[in-house]
């Protein structure tokens, strides 16, 4: 039995259909109070009931009681967690970002357990460009304090495919990954490749730090913010560093930003 956690997400939802398409067996469980099977990473008094019986976890980071987590996993049988983690934990100051903290307390959790752990660090998301998808809609241009800063977006589908990988075959479970998508992208790429895939152009401003944080107060705190900032300036006109690891998983390349603007697109429409 796999217990999928956070499973109304991208990643999950997408594991969990490919689960279903093999026919094997698997829990979905999330937080929502209207959830199947509950379980509140932040609340420990949800853990057992969730892993009752359950032999492999896909796990969602969140530093809420990441030990606490792990010895219930194992109280209940639990032989192996691939967690969803992020590449930032690689980053020296891993220890003080906000970004990176919370995924490097439940990596040091697990991986100080009995438990076989396998995490799977992918780096920046393509879906994080879903976040202009109202300011377009709204007919205004995307606000870019770092225009020319550089990620390795990856597709969602993928992190999904690498995580069935590692949950299906044994050989390749019990070490960290590394996942980006197949090149490096600046936000101004990433929206030309977007209009390109909704049909229609797509404006872009240029804003300085102290603008986009202002315009993002009532969204994220200023902590994360700063963090965010500082990532996207240490990426500025510089590529990103991209793995093979996706593909040793899979058995073949990840997917494009424009596979992934295509898949997509409909959530841009005006």
């Amino acid at each position: 039995m796999i217990l999928v956690t956070g499973s109304r997400g991208a990643v999950a939802t997408h594991l969990i259909s490919l689960l279903r398409e093999r026919g094997l067996p698997f829990r979905a469980a999330s937080s929502s109070a209207d959830a199947a099977v509950t379980l509140n990473l932040s609340d420990p008094a949800t853990f057992a009931p969730a892993l009752e019986g359950v032999t492999s976890v896909f796990l969602y980071a969140n530093a809420g009681h990441p030990a606490a987590f792990a010895e219930q996993a194992v109280a209940a049988g639990v032989r192996h967690v691939v967690l969803l983690s992020s590449s930032s934990v690689l980053s020296p100051d891993a220890d003080d970002s906000p970004l990176a903290k919370s995924h490097l307390e439940v990596e040091r959790a697990l991986f100080d357990s009995p438990l076989q752990v396998t995490s799977l660090r992918p780096g920046a998301f393509a879906s994080n460009a879903l976040g202009w998808a109202w300011a377009l809609r709204s007919g205004r241009p995307i606000t870019l304090p770092y225009p020319n800063a550089h990620s390795d977006a990856i597709h969602e589908a993928d992190i999904a495919e690498a995580a069935l990988a590692v949950l299906t075959e044994p050989g390749k479970a019990g070490r960290p990954y590394t996942l980006t998508g197949p090149e490096s992208l600046s936000f101004t790429d990433q929206a030309e490749i977007l209009a390109a895939a909704v049909g229609r152009a797509i404006p872009t401003e240029a804003v300085t730090r102290e603008q986009w944080k202002a315009a993002m107060g009532d969204y994220m705190r200023p902590e994360y913010a700063d963090a965010l900032l500082d990532w996207w300036q240490s990426c500025d006109g510089r590529p990103a560093t991209l793995t093979s690891d996706v593909e040793t998983l899979t058995g073949r390349a990840p997917r494009t930003f424009a596979t992934w603007a295509r898949d997509h697109a409909d959530a841009f429409a005006s």
